[in-house]
């Protein structure tokens, strides 16, 4: 895997998103990684919980828009069957961390913005650095949270959603910890160790009992969760064929201020 970094140690698999020179933003490259390391784990008898963490300074940036701008670039009718690709690798790969068997605890540092975000919230829970920001400004792009507006909504209720959704405005770290969106915030030189003690402690239970509870939290209480992940997916892929989508996403490369149309 070049893109994820794994190790096992005391009975917790970390993965590491690997690309720090983006802010470990997500292409296909990582999106598939992530996903063959959460397999590799998903058997495994030594591991009992999981963390995932960013590599650098950050958790994730999101999407790579550099490689959504090459997307952009294509003829409508050929782009959108890519739009819809790209949108379907993001979402499989969140529904895995919800069904994933064993406790999953994201480690966030710096910034967790879009579909970043939406991956530490398909998390069974997060702990931040007190340097972190969570943030949701896929507007600001012309692009839509497809992913990060049904999880929201899901983990911590319509309100904060459409205040992190319509504003575009991160929360930082002691704001989430009062909202309970994070059990537990600390200087970014500890968080790989919080993170670590709450997944040991996740992980002490027996393994029957955990997939069970994680199976009636995010399936059955959840049970509209994933189709809410599906339609917002389908949603997000359309809007990425607009013209506001294809001007934020340019304005993004050429670090400008969009123009809208």
């Amino acid at each position: 895997m070049q893109h994820v970094e794994l190790t096992i140690t005391d009975h917790v698999a970390t993965l590491a998103l690997n690309r720090p020179a983006v802010c470990n933003a997500l292409d296909s490259a990582l999106i598939a990684d992530l996903s063959l390391a959460l397999s590799d784990v998903h058997q495994e008898r030594r591991v009992g919980a999981v963390l995932i963490t960013g590599k650098g300074d950050h958790f994730c940036s999101g999407v790579d828009l550099k490689a959504f701008a090459k997307v952009a670039e294509m003829e409508p009718i050929d782009a959108q069957v890519k739009w819809f690709e790209l949108w379907r690798e993001l979402t499989e790969l969140c529904e895995t961390i919800l069904r994933f068997p064993k406790p999953v605890i994201a480690a966030v540092d710096g910034q967790a913005i879009g579909a970043g975000l939406a991956i530490a919230l398909a998390a069974d829970m997060i702990v931040m650095s007190d340097r972190a920001e969570l943030t949701a400004n896929a507007a600001e792009r012309g692009l839509i949270g497809g992913l990060t507006a049904p999880l929201l909504s899901f983990r911590f209720g319509a309100a904060i959603a459409a205040r992190m959704l319509l504003t575009g405005a991160p929360l930082d770290a002691a704001e989430a910890y009062r909202l309970g969106m994070c059990c537990e915030t600390v200087p970014a030189s500890q968080i790989w160790i919080a993170a670590t003690a709450w997944a040991k402690r996740c992980g002490a239970a027996p393994r029957e009992s955990l997939q069970a509870t994680k199976r009636m939290l995010n399936e059955s209480i959840g049970e509209t969760l994933l189709t809410h992940l599906t339609n917002g997916a389908a949603t997000g892929a359309t809007v990425c064929n607009t013209e506001s989508a294809a001007e934020g996403i340019r304005a993004f490369v050429e670090k400008r201020i969009p123009q809208w149309p």
